[in-house]
C-alpha cells in the first residue's frame, strides 16, 4: 500500500479507522499550533491518506464511510426557530414583534414587580398608592418602547392600548377570581403591570 510515510506521519497503520485518523490529526495539530510548516506536512499526509482509501474504495478493497464522501448528507436540516417563524410571518408583524435581550427582560421585570409589591403591600391601606404605581408602569413601559427605536407616537399609543385592555381584562377576571384576597382594584393592577410588562418585554 502506498502512503505508509502519511500512515506514519500521523502514527497510524491502515487498519486505523476514519475516526482513529482525523483523531491523530486533531492531536498533532494540538502540539503543533505554532509550527506551521509542521501543520501543513500533518494536512498534506491526512489529505494523502483521505485520497489513497478513496482509491481503494473505487477498486472494491474497503469501505470509505458516507461522511468522507458525502460529508453534505450528516449535516443536520436547519430547524425552524422563532426567528424563521417571524420571517415568515406579514411584515405588521414583524414589525411590532422584538426578541429581547436577557437584559431587556431583567430591567422591566424587575420594575413591575417592584410595582406589583407595593401595589400589593401598601395599596391595601393608602389608595393614592394605586394610582402612583399605575401611573409608574404607564410611564416605563413608553419608556422602554420609546427606547428600542425611538418612536414616541407609536410607543404612546401602543402604551395606551396596553393600559386600557390590561385594566378591562383586569377588571373581568378579579372579581371572577373573588379578588385572591387582594381586594379587586389591586388585583386589576397586578394585571396591569403584567399586560405593561409584556408589551415593554416582546414589542416595539
Amino acid at each position: 500500500m502506498s502512503h505508509q510515510k502519511d500512515y506514519e506521519k500521523l502514527g497510524v497503520n491502515e487498519e486505523s479507522s476514519f475516526e482513529e485518523i482525523q483523531a491523530a490529526k486533531e492531536k498533532l495539530k494540538s502540539e503543533h499550533l505554532n509550527d506551521e510548516k509542521e501543520l501543513q506536512l500533518i494536512e498534506a499526509a491526512y489529505d494523502a491518506i483521505l485520497m489513497d482509501r478513496l482509491r481503494l474504495r473505487q477498486e472494491g478493497k474497503i469501505k470509505v464511510p458516507d461522511r468522507i464522501r458525502f460529508p453534505e448528507k450528516i449535516t443536520p436540516p436547519p430547524s425552524i426557530g422563532i426567528s424563521e417563524a417571524t420571517n415568515n410571518a406579514p411584515s405588521w408583524l414583524k414589525n411590532l414583534i422584538d426578541t429581547p435581550s436577557q437584559k431587556d427582560i431583567l430591567w422591566p421585570s424587575g420594575i413591575y414587580v417592584g410595582l406589583s409589591a407595593l401595589s400589593i403591600f401598601a395599596g391595601m391601606s393608602n389608595p393614592a398608592i394605586l394610582q402612583l404605581t399605575l401611573a409608574l408602569g404607564v410611564g416605563g413601559c413608553l419608556y422602554f418602547l420609546n427606547r428600542k427605536e425611538n418612536k414616541f407616537g407609536r410607543s404612546v399609543l401602543l402604551t395606551v392600548v396596553t393600559f386600557i385592555t390590561s385594566l378591562i381584562l383586569g377588571g373581568i377576571l378579579a372579581p371572577v377570581l373573588g379578588g385572591l384576597g387582594l381586594g379587586n382594584e389591586i388585583l386589576i393592577s397586578v394585571f396591569t403591570f403584567i399586560g405593561l410588562w409584556a408589551v415593554s418585554c416582546f414589542l416595539r
